[in-house]
């Protein structure tokens, strides 16, 4: 029984080196900034491979696309993003008229998205293309393949937004 175990074990990808390529992949280790936001869930069962590519899902450096060619498998780990400076509100003087000024769209008509939810240790995504523009923060429909009807999403980036419920 211990040696059953211990084959069925041995048959699946060690998720410990998968850490271990993401953080030379990143120069940062897991948790830190730049790093992977957590390590690989251990339950997992990937088939062994013999090399993994490593490579950046977008130019954002939001998440290190893990690859098997054979056997054919793939995992997105996020990765910990450096805080986003918060504005400041601007200095209204007296007497001065505050109209709110609407944030200009990061995502248009027609653009192709990424959908992305996700939490520590998973993340998943989905392509799409944007029916309507969306300023940051702002709902949006997202028409994706395979799909009956288009999908919900919150404008976070050019290009990249999340489901409603889901934090970036």
């Amino acid at each position: 029984m211990i040696i059953l175990s211990l084959l069925a074990a041995a048959s699946f990808q060690d998720t410990g080196s998968l850490d271990r390529a993401v953080a030379a992949f990143t120069a940062r280790p897991v948790g830190s900034e730049g790093g992977a936001r957590a390590p690989v869930d251990p339950r997992l069962r990937l088939a062994q491979c013999p090399t993994v590519a490593l490579s950046w899902r977008s130019e954002a450096h939001d998440a290190v696309v893990v690859s098997c060619a054979g056997p054919d498998w793939r995992i997105f780990v996020p990765v910990l993003a450096p805080p986003r400076a918060v504005a400041t509100p601007a200095v209204v003087s007296a007497g001065a008229a505050m109209t709110p000024k609407a944030a200009p769209p990061v995502i248009r008509r027609g653009d192709p998205v990424t959908i992305e939810a996700g939490s520590e240790g998973f993340s998943i995504t989905r392509e799409g293309v944007a029916i309507a523009d969306a300023a940051p923060g702002a709902r949006f429909m997202v028409r994706v393949d395979g799909t009956p009807r288009p999908v919900q999403a919150v404008a976070v980036d050019a290009g990249r937004a999340t489901l409603p419920g889901w934090s970036e």
